[in-house]
């Protein structure tokens, strides 16, 4: 179908077609709409079908081409809209509405973009508006300086660039969530009590064992600066490692330990000497041997410390012992996966009475250079496997059953003497903790010792122990073997939460007496100042008596007859009234006078014990 020519000379020259290789750019679409261009193009040979034929939507003619003419040509606007009104004429009214959604749904996409845009624009300018507002507010007396726009929009470039830099520093510091300025509920409400949450179960502590108030009471009066010596004693996988590194690096001292990097000892000396004051792996290393036990740190620890000087010129010390326990179950698994992994502990000396024992008292559970790799049930098989009843046989005196010789008494009596002696050595101790309570051993050295660390002890739920999965079999099997450890911990723990519960109390009691006594002294600084007013008051009251009682007339007295003065001196009941006045007079200044002694007692009193 040809063009009339009006519209041919009105469309002008066809258009030009997309060049090989020319660059594409993005262009404004085209302002009629698809509605138009779809209904244009179903007739063959319309003039809608010979624009379509051009360049498709979007793209450009070329790098050189002249641009597209954003206007379409009059003519054409004037024969699409004839054919538009033609083509929707003919269709009924529902058809029509339905075209109109179609293309309403068409748009949608472009629709909600321009919205989008439109409504950042105006919530921009509007916020902008606002700042500006707010700034010439507060900034009026200074816009005789300048531009208050300009100098809003610089104040708020500059606060939005401190804030970022203040962000940035933040993320620095603090890069996790562990960071305590992020945890806005510490400053919203109270957090839970850090020794609580970390038993185990809710129900409350019920004591088994009676113990005296000395045993509870344990306040050790250790002088850093003089000769005691705190002696470390370090049972295998009771979490020994992670408390030894605490007392050489979380103790706030007036002199800290000294550590270097790479080395596991550290050097800690007492204020103003060249002497330590901590017996430990790492501080002295294992002078006494690997993981040296009771009997033989009673034995060697004097000795290595004042083994060089006279016996004559040994200053008295006071050893004060401290080590960790642990759940026996646990702490038999973990050295079990201790040893798979290949440590054997050869180095452990073992001296009891003076020499270490022989192959035939201590044989050995392997015959190759380490136990790697064994199965569980080989390492409870063997019966001289020292993991059995460790603790105890660490903690208690080996010299009480003949060292490790095991035919000096039978079997029975042997273990009886070795729990009790274990728990008599325990309860003496200066101060003992347990892996599974970390806060409460945190907070019980600090009382004991009037040490302070410098961060709190971390709880580890998930151990390598924990992560061994065995059935009821294999645990009570291990109980079995254990059974010294398993009642040793538990007189242990009985102890250590009783400890815990009477220092608690303790803190809290002296905590109500100290603010009882702060409450007498504010009392008795009152009493003293409100005296101290009235005392004052009564000085300047009897100079007023004698001002107002003088008699402005001197000769009134002496116009008196001698006749009156006589009747009113020798008069009776004259007499009695002075005499009872008098009587009042001196029981008024005893109780004034007791009164006041009263008070300045109590003042003294209070004053003293200030």
């Amino acid at each position: 179908m040809a063009l009339p020519a009006f519209a041919a000379r009105a469309l002008g020259p066809p258009p030009l077609q997309l060049e090989q290789g020319a660059p594409a750019r993005t262009t404004c679409p085209r302002r009629h709409s698809r509605v138009e261009a779809e209904l244009a193009a179903s007739r063959p040979g319309s003039v809608a079908a010979s624009v379509r034929a051009g360049p498709p939507r979007g793209v450009s003619l070329g790098f050189n081409s002249p641009p597209l003419q954003d206007e379409p040509p009059k003519a054409f606007s004037f024969l699409a809209g004839a054919l538009r009104a033609r083509l929707f004429a003919l269709l009924p009214r529902g058809r029509r509405r339905r075209m109109h959604d179609l293309r309403r749904r068409w748009d949608l996409g472009s629709l909600c973009r321009a919205l989008l845009t439109r409504g950042l624009a105006a919530v921009g300018h509007s916020l902008k508006h606002v700042l500006s507002t707010i700034f010439s507010k507060i900034f009026s007396p200074f816009s005789s300086f300048g531009s208050m726009d300009e100098k809003s929009n610089k104040l708020l470039l500059a606060l939005v660039m401190l804030f970022l830099f203040a962000v940035i520093v933040l993320q620095y510091v603090c890069p996790g969530t562990e960071c305590q300025l992020l945890r806005l509920q510490a400053f919203s409400s109270p957090g839970p009590d850090p020794y609580r949450s970390e038993d185990e179960n809710s129900s409350r502590f019920v004591p088994r064992y009676n113990f005296s108030r000395g045993d509870l009471l344990r306040k050790v009066d250790f002088d850093i600066k003089g000769d005691d010596l705190i002696v470390f004693l370090h049972i295998q996988k009771t979490g020994g490692t992670t408390f030894g590194r605490h007392l050489v690096r979380n103790i706030q001292l007036e002199q800290p330990c000294e550590c270097r990097v790479g080395q596991k000892k550290c050097t800690c000396h007492r204020p103003g000497k060249r002497e330590t004051w901590l017996f430990s792996r790492f501080s002295t290393g294992w002078s006494c041997g690997l993981h040296a036990d009771w009997t033989e740190l009673t034995s060697c620890v004097p000795a290595v410390v004042d083994g060089k000087r006279d016996a004559r010129l040994r200053p008295s010390r006071n050893f004060h012992y401290i080590t960790i326990l642990r759940d026996p179950v646990s702490r038999y698994l973990s050295e079990w996966r201790h040893v798979q992994r290949g440590a054997t502990w050869k180095a452990s000396l073992h001296v009891c009475d003076g020499r270490p024992p022989t192959s035939e008292e201590l044989p050995s559970c392997y015959t190759g250079d380490d136990w790697s790799g064994c199965p569980l049930k080989e390492f409870m098989d063997c019966p001289y496997n020292l993991a059995n009843n460790r603790q105890v046989r660490m903690l208690s005196d080996l010299t009480l059953v003949g060292c490790y010789n095991l035919s000096v008494m039978p079997e029975k009596q042997r273990n009886k003497i070795l729990l009790e002696s274990a728990k008599s050595n325990l309860k003496h101790m200066a101060f003992f903790g347990l892996t599974e309570f970390q806060r409460k051993t945190q907070y019980l050295f600090e009382k004991t010792f009037n040490m302070n660390f410098i961060s709190p002890f971390t709880q580890y739920n998930t151990t390598r122990a924990s992560s061994v999965e065995i059935d009821e079999e294999i645990q009570k099997r291990i109980e079995e073997l254990n059974f010294l450890d398993m009642e040793l911990y538990s007189y242990a723990k009985d102890l250590f939460l009783q400890r815990y519960q009477f220092m608690r109390q303790k803190e809290h009691q002296d905590a109500r007496r100290k603010r009882q006594e702060q409450r007498k002294f504010l009392k008795g600084r009152w009493l003293q100042t409100h005296f101290q007013s009235q005392s004052q008051g009564q000085n300047q009251s009897p100079g007023q008596n004698l001002s107002q009682n003088s008699n402005p007339n001197p000769n009134q007295n002496l116009t008196q007859t001698p006749s009156q003065n006589l009747t009113q001196r020798f008069n009776p009941n004259l007499i009695q009234k002075e005499n009872r006045g008098r009587q009042k007079q001196g029981s008024g200044r005893k109780q004034s006078g007791s009164s006041s002694n009263r008070t300045n007692d109590y003042i003294g009193s209070v004053e003293t014990w200030r």
